[in-house]
């Protein structure tokens, strides 16, 4: 359960951004010329935030330079911290990004290590995509550093399982490690957040990025789950990524066979063999499918394969209902689709926040990065919107309850 810490002392954000203010704009900024040696050690290495702003719209170093009016060399010696922009060019850098001025002067940033970094659908994303979504990744840092500033979270709890001899095998064990028995996991946002994983959304809408998930340099799990899919399939995606997590921490295994080794990992994990046989004795239509995947929160077609692999369905009729299911557009619409899970670990830490009325807004500016960042990444795992119709960062930071919140206890 999280509770409280005592809050921290402020940053040298502000220091930072009103010495550079004081610089004219006749020639490159100097703003470290103003401050005290640790104020410009901290200036010249937070750089990287200009990357990071770049890579999150989606914009390569030519596109950028050409929307901010200044050469392509130019631009690339900023990222490199061979220059500083002028105080005009962190005003053009401020309204193409859409990021705060703050921003490009706070604290280092921890970047995900994209060869350790494990996605899903990895073929069908863009370079592009891939950086936005690594990008995120180090905003969610961010926000998740912020919490851990002032709440205490559950801690990582997930064995290294790479020498068991198969990812059944690993999933089987797992499952007895941490007594679920071979019935369904009932929520599986609650089991990877109660086992110390940091779970957080996709910012970016799209079917292009399923899930990805990383162990941080300080030896944190995380995982980014795509709520823009069904609620079957994310669990499936949590279970997924689990399997990287437990699987592939030295990132020896990596490409297809990782993927093939995390579906198979998945499938088990969700729905162990003894209990398909004997709530599922036998399958004679996919009416009879579609009425039984509610067991263990899975998909249609994820509960047709599995039911294949444990031999409850023959090669011929396997095919046939793979058709039928392509047929009905069960493969991207799913029928008698389940409520979404959302997280416990941040409904408690909000139900906090909205006692001091803390909104989405007031997180954003203590982080000096865009509001929509916030919510991007949180309104998935609460569950409390959807993509089409996002909260008012005004307003206090929300839950869906039947009571009133409350405080926890420290």
């Amino acid at each position: 359960m999280p509770s409280r810490k005592r809050p921290t002392k402020p940053d040298d954000n502000t220091a930072i951004v009103r010495a550079v203010e004081r610089v004219t704009d006749s020639g490159p900024v100097r703003g470290e010329d103003l401050l005290p040696p640790r104020l410009a050690r901290k200036l010249r290495a937070a750089k990287a935030s200009v990357s990071i702003a770049r890579k999150r719209r989606m914009l390569n170093k030519k596109t950028l330079a050409q929307l901010l009016g200044v050469h392509q060399n130019t631009y690339t010696g900023w990222e490199r911290r061979e220059v500083q922009p002028t105080d005009e060019n962190l005003d053009s850098l401020v309204r193409v990004l859409r990021y705060p001025k703050s921003f490009f002067f706070g604290p280092d940033l921890d970047e995900p290590v994209s060869d350790l970094t494990s996605f899903r659908s990895q073929k069908a994303m863009s370079a592009a995509r891939r950086e936005a979504a690594l990008a995120a990744g180090t905003i969610g840092f961010r926000i998740l550093d912020w919490v851990t500033e002032r709440f205490e979270l559950p801690t990582p709890k997930l064995p290294n399982l790479a020498s068991v001899e198969s990812p059944e095998a690993a999933a089987r064990m797992l499952r007895q490690e941490w007594g679920l028995g071979e019935k369904p996991v009932t929520n599986m946002l609650h089991l990877l957040e109660s086992k110390g994983v940091r779970v957080l959304s996709l910012a970016e809408n799209t079917e292009k990025v399923n899930a990805y998930s990383l162990w941080r340099k300080d030896g944190t799990p995380y995982v980014f789950l795509n709520t823009f899919k069904s609620a079957e399939c994310s669990r499936f995606d949590a279970a997924h990524e689990l399997a990287h997590l437990v699987l592939h921490q030295d990132g020896s295994v990596i490409g297809r066979r990782a993927e093939d080794q995390a579906n198979a990992f998945a499938s088990t994990f969700l729905m162990p063999k003894s209990d398909i046989l004997s709530a599922l004795p036998g399958v004679q239509h996919l009416p009879q499918l579609i009425r039984a995947k509610a067991r263990w929160g899975v998909s249609v077609i994820a509960l047709t394969y599995r039911a294949h692999k444990v031999g409850l369905i023959s090669d011929w009729k396997y095919r046939d209902l793979c058709v039928e299911i392509s047929m009905k557009g069960y493969r991207k619409s799913e029928p008698n689709e389940m409520p979404r899970e959302k997280s416990l670990v941040w409904e408690k830490v909000i139900k906090m926040l909205w006692a001091e009325k803390t909104t989405q807004r007031d997180i954003a500016t203590a982080l000096d990065i865009p509001v929509a960042e916030v919510s991007d990444l949180l309104f998935g795992v609460l569950n409390n919107t959807s993509p089409t119709n996002p909260p008012d960062p005004s307003r206090p930071l929300t839950i869906v309850t039947e009571t009133p919140p409350t405080r926890v206890s420290a």
